[in-house]
């Protein structure tokens, strides 16, 4: 265990002196600039997989290849899901997420680096990488699944209806999935705005603003900032009730979600999250990913335009309506 627990020990050394050696740049007022064009595409997940349970949170770099090679996503891409050329699909895979073929996903094909290291799960405490739901989040949860199945369109998820983004890309926290992992970040003295590729979700977070009234629960909760040093920090409240059991981290009326945004380097910002809600969690839990930047921009997002699915089911229930009338 010594011999595993020294090069971790010197890595995070190694991530502090970089942290504290680079100069950011700055806005005229001063403030480390994050403004630009970012993404937070990886292979590593907001919880630890058990594939990974064994080798904890800090992938070795001698095992880095071998993990990252036989990742099922880049698996995926490299065989193209095994589909043969001129052959359509049967659908047979979907009941295994499989919506989607390799060309449509674009995930990321490395692990995440945080701090120099190559990490399993975003989530860093608990030390196993899991959400630590208490009884009341784990039936919230499962309520929230359960409702999966729905009489109307009032009851698919948002995502689908496109009213915020899939996976809880526009967080709080923030999150990777399997495309539309970009962000744009838009500074002044009084606002950071974020806005996020992923069915176009944008925060507007005030910087020394106050909280809005308690009855307000707006989409992607009620955020606001404020400097500490070089870190820009962000305190969330509030979320929607129709976001916040789907979200990555559900909220309740006694949580809140402190996040810090700090220029690491030229090409990275350090993104660290805590949730703290004693309802839903049997303790505080925190984690930390990376935001690199990018030479390309994001697309508007076709949410309506090419939402096909919806529009079936639609139809499809207007024409089970019609068989039942004439019976």
């Amino acid at each position: 265990m010594m011999k595993r627990a020294i090069p971790i020990a010197l890595l995070f050394l190694s991530g502090a002196l970089v942290a504290q050696s680079y100069e950011p740049p700055r806005t005229p007022s001063g403030k480390p600039n994050m403004q630009g064009f970012w993404t937070n595409a990886s292979l590593t997940t907001m919880q630890r997989s058990a594939n990974y349970e064994q080798v904890g949170l800090v992938i070795p770099d001698d095992r880095l290849p071998e993990y990252t090679n036989d990742h099922h996503q880049n698996v995926r891409q490299a065989t193209d899901d095994n589909q043969v050329q001129g052959e359509l699909p049967n659908g047979s895979d979907l009941a295994r997420g499989r919506g989607y073929n390799a060309f449509w996903v674009d995930p990321g094909s490395q692990f995440g680096r945080v701090r120099g290291q190559s990490r399993t799960s975003w989530i860093t405490y608990p030390e196993d990488g899991r959400i630590p739901f208490s009884e009341q989040g784990t039936e919230l949860r499962t309520a929230a699944f359960a409702r999966r199945g729905n009489d109307g369109p009032e009851g698919r998820s948002l995502g689908e209806r496109c009213i915020i983004g899939f996976g809880s890309t526009g967080g709080p926290p923030m999150n990777n999935v399997l495309y539309n992992n970009m962000y744009q970040f838009v500074q002044t003295d009084d606002y950071l705005m974020i806005l996020v590729e992923m069915v176009h979700d944008t925060r507007i977070i005030p910087i020394n603003g106050q909280h809005r009234p308690d009855a307000l629960e707006p989409w992607l909760g009620d955020s606001i900032g404020y400097w500490d040093g070089d870190t820009l920090v962000v305190e969330t409240v509030n979320l929607h009730p129709q976001q916040s059991p789907r979200n990555a981290a559900p909220l309740s009326a006694d949580g809140k979600i402190i996040e810090r945004f700090t220029r690491y380097s030229d090409d990275q910002i350090l993104y660290e999250f805590e949730v703290n809600d004693p309802v839903y969690y049997t303790e505080n839990w925190r984690g930390e990913m990376t935001f690199n930047t990018t030479d390309t921009k994001p697309y508007e997002y076709a949410c309506h335009e090419g939402n096909y699915g919806l529009t079936g089911i639609l139809a499809g229930a207007r024409r089970l309506e019609l068989e039942l009338a004439s019976d």
